[in-house]
């Protein structure tokens, strides 16, 4: 546990090399402490075996930490810290006792003091120590229970972090701007390896292009020749990949060597989605496929469906105005200028646009943005549409090849739903977030549920189009992009994401550390933690709608809000009756 830290002396406890281990800490000590003005030792060992309270299975008594500390005050804030962050530790669930013992020797009862007393007094050396439970092992045979090792070893790194923030600040020359700064910033070359061999894996195949029809367009054409009665029949692209061999890759990866315990968190979870796309492409068109779906993006909960119905209920279904018509290569020649625009910026702006008719409207492809031939937009969806794609999906992408971390580019687990949140955000930000677009998010969570709860292509389409007042062809492609694969319920997470990111604004949040890459918002305190320690780069693109005025004060305009959607559809009826 102590390995993930910063800074750590494991050494042998014999009596034969007490001598020569108390010298080295006493070298230690009087070098850092002239240095800073105090040092501390925190010393960690396992508390004895015995009794119920070392038994991470019985609930009825909670295991105990015992924190040892001197009686002075000057150490009660130092001690207080520890303690404070040690209660939030959960153990399967389960919360822990916390014990503060004050006065006497705080090292281990069982060997003698690092450093005298009197010299550890010359030297403005503090000690504190903490008895761990045994919790992470079977009592009497020394099993480990890995998992409740490694969530141990974070919150145990937390809290210690937060005890040497409070001494630095209270008893040394040292102010550290936050406890983060206090971990590691070396990264040990597994980290590297394992950040790699995962992108590798994540590399050989595109998970959303797969399960785009190649055929929407003339699929379109038949359903609707054939009164929009039978079912159209999707084809795909030919997988480039064994999802059998490149699973047999993922999991050789070895993520167990990775000893900070918030990365080899984040490789595992990447892992895990991996396994699951695979799982998913190679059940393509099948039944399987809908409920690995659920399991990957979640299904659309009853919150998330009241506020759908209520959108599409409230909100003027309007229909298609007279503004002027972008077609795919006029669209495609918006975004080349925003494209330059970005690499005047930044050289690390390496995007590109594409026309294709094997696309289905929009889609965003490891640094490319793939048009569908056919597309037709009006022209107050454009500046809306180069906000979301270009300034939010391409510019988290190369920001995130700037990092070290590849993970950053390619997506840590469970992104989409935080990224998509942005982009529509970004969509308000620049003034394009119309009544229809919101009606559009609000219809694909209702698609969703529907096909979840085992409605056909043709029900969910004939309720889109009579139920919800849109367009056949909209209806279409709202279906379409549900039932794809065998039902996928990625379409859900976009109103889920607005929700989530208007909520996460309301409370005075920071969209800076969103542009480091593509994340989830579980991962946000771990990037800033990252880049507290140094490890992350500064993000080298900042979008336009982070510094264009108008854009800003919209921003701070939601700062005070509610959180809700509807703050947005206010936001956009007082713009339309100032026109």
């Amino acid at each position: 546990m102590v390995k993930s830290e910063a800074s750590y002396l494991v050494a042998p406890g014999a009596a034969e090399y007490h001598e020569g281990v108390s010298k080295l800490v006493d070298q230690i000590a009087q070098t850092l402490s002239h240095e800073f003005g105090a040092f501390l030792i925190v010393e960690v060992w396992s508390a004895p075996e015995g009794g119920q309270a070392n038994d991470p299975s019985v609930p009825t008594v909670l295991p105990t930490f015992t924190i040892r500390a001197p009686k002075t005050a000057k150490m009660t804030r130092t001690a207080e810290a520890l303690a404070k962050r040690l209660r939030k530790i959960k153990v399967l669930k389960h919360g822990v006792e916390v014990e503060l013992v004050r006065g006497g020797n705080a090292g281990p009862p069982m060997l003698p003091r690092l450093i005298a007393p009197a010299r550890a007094s010359e030297l403005n050396c503090w000690f504190l120590g903490i008895a761990v439970p045994p919790v992470f092992r079977k009592a009497n045979t020394g099993d480990q229970f890995p998992l409740v090792i490694r969530s141990l070893r974070r919150s145990l790194s937390l809290a210690m972090r937060q005890a040497y923030f409070e001494f630095a600040r209270a008893r040394t020359t040292h102010s550290p701007p936050h406890y983060h700064t206090l971990g590691r910033k070396a990264v040990v070359r597994a980290v590297w390896d394992v950040d790699r061999q995962l992108a590798d894996v994540s590399n050989q195949f595109d998970y959303l292009l797969q399960l785009t029809p190649v055929n929407a367009n003339s699929a379109w054409k038949e359903f609707e020749e054939g009164g929009f009665k039978q079912p159209p029949e999707f084809h795909y692209r030919p997988l480039p990949i064994d999802p059998t061999v490149l699973k047999s890759q993922l999991f050789k990866i070895p993520i167990e060597r990775v000893e900070d315990p918030a990365l080899q968190r984040l490789f595992q979870e990447k892992q895990e989605e991996l396994e699951l796309k695979l799982t998913m492409l190679r059940d393509r068109d099948t039944p399987r496929f809908l409920y690995e779906s659920l399991t990957l993006f979640g299904s659309v909960r009853d919150g998330v469906l009241t506020l759908a119905e209520e959108l599409l209920r409230k909100l003027p279904s309007n229909p298609p105005s007279g503004d002027l018509l972008f077609d795919a290569a006029e669209f495609s020649t918006q975004v080349q200028a925003e494209i330059d625009h970005y690499r005047e910026i930044s050289p690390v702006f390496k995007a590109k646009v594409q026309v294709s008719d094997d696309v289905s409207g929009l889609i965003v492809s490891r640094g490319k943005l793939m048009i569908n031939s056919d597309l037709k937009l009006s022209r107050s969806r454009v500046d809306a549409l180069l906000a979301h794609e270009v300034g939010t999906h391409l510019v988290t992408y190369f920001n995130g090849r700037h990092q070290p971390f590849q993970q950053l580019y390619s997506g840590l687990a469970g992104y989409e739903e935080l990224q998509e949140g942005l982009a529509v955000l970004s969509e308000y930000l620049v003034g394009g977030l119309s009544t229809s677009r919101l009606r559009q998010l609000a219809a694909r969570v209702v698609a969703v549920r529907m096909m979840s709860n085992g409605a056909s292509f043709v029900d969910t389409f004939q309720t889109l189009h009579n139920d919800c007042k849109f367009t056949p062809r909209s209806s279409y492609n709202i279906a379409m992009r549900v039932f794809r694969g065998g039902g996928l319920t990625k379409d859900a997470v976009y109103l889920r994401g607005l929700v989530a990111i208007l909520q996460y604004v309301s409370k005075g949040g920071d969209l800076a550390p969103l542009l480091v890459g593509k994340m989830a918002v579980k991962h946000i305190p771990i990037i800033k933690e990252l880049q507290y320690r140094d490890v992350l780069k500064p993000v080298p693109i900042t979008p336009r709608y982070m510094t264009n005025p108008d854009s800003v004060d919209r921003l701070e305009r939601l700062r005070g809000g509610t959180g809700s959607v509807f703050d947005l559809v206010a936001e956009n009826a007082t713009r339309q009756n100032d026109a």
